[in-house]
């Protein structure tokens, strides 16, 4: 092999992710490969395997990757809204998952998506558990701990379903956007409170 490519250099491992989060946005995922990958990360075909087992391997620490940017990403919104409250942390959080759907589509469908392409490595089960425990922690100093699960399912339901109906496009064209997502952020909190 070249002694100039990337497998001799830096973190291979972390290339190959890149190139992933990558191909990913740029491809659909039935045609997303070690191979290509490998090639964006311009290696030999083979360098993969020396970190990633399989396809499925890699496609689980790419969402792992991803719940850790999404759950970064939620508590920073959290933290810096003006307004402290149970609520406006958890309207804060709502923006910002939505806002995380539009901008990391891709990689947001992989963590969202059919599972029998991605295997559930270690890393991508605890961040995906670090993901609900956040959400029913907000959801808990609004309702209380009892009704938290089910007041997080609630949530999630509202804005994954928004986020998705989004990316498809499948929104009323008579509703403004903006609006739609603030009333849906609105009437999730406010359905919290009847619990």
């Amino acid at each position: 092999m070249d002694a100039t490519k990337p497998y001799h250099h830096g973190d291979l491992r972390e290339q190959l992710l890149l190139a992933g989060e990558q191909a990913l946005a740029e491809m659909p995922l039935e045609q997303v490969s070690l191979r290509e990958i490998a090639r964006r990360a311009g290696v030999s075909h083979a360098a993969p395997k020396h970190h990633f087992a399989s396809m499925g391997d890699l496609l689980g620490e790419i969402a792992a990757r991803g719940f850790q940017k999404f759950v970064s990403a939620l508590d920073e919104a959290a933290k810096h809204t003006t307004t402290q409250s149970p609520e406006g942390r958890l309207m804060a959080m709502g923006w910002a998952y939505l806002r995380f759907s539009e901008k990391h589509r891709a990689v947001y469908s992989l963590m969202f998506g059919k599972m029998e392409n991605m295997a559930m490595t270690p890393s991508m089960v605890q961040a995906s558990l670090a993901a609900w425990t956040q959400l029913e922690n907000a959801v808990a100093a609004i309702t209380g701990r009892n009704h938290a699960p089910n007041g997080a399912l609630h949530v999630w339901s509202s804005v994954h379903g928004l986020s998705m109906l989004k990316a498809e496009r499948r929104l009323p064209p008579h509703l403004m956007l903006h609006a739609a997502e603030e009333n849906t952020l609105r009437m999730m909190i406010a359905g919290l409170k009847e619990l």
